[in-house]
């Protein structure tokens, strides 16, 4: 199995993500609040999405990525490994995601005295405190509203991508820098654009138990959101979610690209 585009997947999560973290912020507190830990995660998180995406397109046609331009993939095979790479990467995101949505909503000030501590010190005391309250499945609340969210939205953010670079690019050859940026950014928003209803639904899912339950699952969160908050609910940080799609996504494809060619 190659190993490259594991690593070129973890670089270019990482690069990825201090881009635009601030977007990803801005719609709960503040820029750059609890960084550092999803620096850290999203880099796996994106080595196994990619690695595997790749791997999966290599299983089911024997080409390898620098094959590709010359013998592409049909965008059935591309679909079915983008969905797979996005059904494995949810498991190893939530435990990682909930933490930051946790962490990203602390409303208690920090390090103020005479004021009330913070519900969480940090990501450890988070997940620490996540196990010991809610339990080992606690860890992973959410998990089905993300997978529901990854598995086909990822398939289409590679057939996108795959789509424009193929539209642009002369046949048998690499596609430019400026290709790459378009694509991957146009991915991006594909993507969130139909993650996005599933997205406010895993939140409210990874809130949930923090005093009582409200859901009794992913299905009654929905119907839940909707009675209270009409149809609307489900389009919240559409617009957020695709500013920040476009510069995250452009800047993790190209660099994803470039490493796999100098590798």
């Amino acid at each position: 199995m190659p190993v490259e585009e594991f690593v070129a997947g973890w670089i270019s999560g990482a690069l990825g993500l201090v881009l635009g973290h601030p977007f990803d912020t801005v719609k709960l507190l503040g820029f750059f609040k609890g960084m550092s830990f999803p620096i850290a995660s999203i880099a796996l998180v994106n080595s196994v999405l990619f690695g595997v995406y790749s791997n999966s397109l290599l299983a089911l046609t024997a080409t390898s990525h620098q094959e590709r331009r010359t013998q592409p993939p049909s965008y059935t095979h591309v679909f079915i490994a983008g969905c797979t790479g996005g059904f494995l990467q949810a498991y190893f995101l939530a435990p990682f995601d909930l933490i930051k949505v946790r962490l990203q909503n602390q409303t208690e000030p920090r390090g103020q005295l005479g004021g009330p501590p913070p519900r969480y010190r940090g990501p450890m005391h988070c997940a620490a405190s996540i196990f010991q309250k809610e339990g080992p499945r606690g860890l992973f609340r959410g998990a089905w509203a993300l997978t529901l969210r990854d598995t086909p939205t990822l398939g289409i953010y590679f057939v996108t991508y795959e789509v424009l670079c193929r539209q642009y690019t002369p046949e048998g050859q690499n596609p430019s820098s400026a290709t790459v940026l378009v694509a991957g950014g146009f991915a991006g928003i594909a993507s969130w654009v139909t993650a996005t209803p599933l997205d406010v639904i895993k939140s409210r899912m990874q809130m949930d138990g923090l005093k009582r339950r409200a859901y009794q699952g992913v299905l009654d969160c929905m119907v839940s959101s909707v009675r209270q908050e009409g149809p609307g609910v489900f389009f919240r940080g559409v617009t957020i979610n695709s500013a920040r799609a476009f510069p995250v996504n452009a800047v993790t494809f190209l660099s994803y690209e470039y490493l796999l060619r100098w590798g």
